[in-house]
């Protein structure tokens, strides 16, 4: 989130899984079949991304971790897939270890700014005030749905280890999200000039003091 006005790190080569998801809350009987699901990364390098892999994004205990437990983040990185997407449903798993300025995102149906860090599109929020929560990053500046607390608390009540599922669903123009298997927004877009494709990103905010880690990212289009 931008209040003014991301199994180890990205290699998002899209490789074919033939894997299932786990039961999904949204399933319905009426829904066309779905494409294969696909790994956004293959847990070893950065192909298929881009970023500033240089000083902010890097590989830990199989995920991709961004931030230090002793220096805030300069400003917003994004790392994000060199491929767009329109009507996805995305999985992954995310771990926020943070301890001042906790803020963090997946970035879904953007696009980046030429020659600056920043993007402009939708984003799955992450953090203590904005958990579950959807974001119009630089674009509107605004949060277009809200969590509820009890949602939120169900949510954070069913992680492991401190690592949390995130799912988020885009058909047309309806943005669905999920943690851990509790919905905590289920949004319309109303203004028909918003692009409904963009890249998939990964978020460490600006002045975030901690680390942010993300996992098993799949997509199924």
């Amino acid at each position: 989130m931008r209040l003014s006005s991301a199994r180890r790190p990205a290699h998002w080569p899209l490789l074919s899984a033939a894997i299932a998801f786990l039961a999904c809350p949204w399933a319905s009987a009426d829904q066309p079949p779905a494409a294969p699901v696909q790994s956004l990364f293959d847990g070893t390098s950065f192909a298929g991304s881009n970023g500033d892999t240089k000083n902010t994004w890097r590989i830990e205990d199989d995920a991709i971790v961004a931030g230090s437990p002793t220096a805030a983040a300069p400003q917003n990185e994004f790392l994000a897939t060199n491929r767009t997407f329109g009507d996805f449903e995305l999985r992954l798993e995310y771990r926020l270890d943070c301890v001042q300025d906790c803020n963090a995102g997946i970035q879904i149906r953007t696009v980046r700014i030429p020659n600056h860090h920043e993007v402009i599109g939708y984003q799955a929020d992450i953090g203590p005030a904005y958990e579950g929560c959807l974001y119009d990053e630089s674009r509107r500046n605004v949060m277009l749905a809200t969590a509820s607390k009890e949602a939120v608390a169900q949510a954070h009540a069913k992680a492991k280890d401190g690592w949390n599922e995130y799912v988020i669903r885009c058909v047309g123009r309806r943005i669905r999200l999920s943690i851990n298997g509790v919905e905590t927004v289920d949004y319309t877009e109303t203004d028909s000039t918003i692009p409904q494709e963009g890249v998939i990103a990964l978020q460490i905010h600006g002045k975030m003091v901690g680390t942010i880690r993300y996992r098993n990212i799949r997509i199924q289009e």
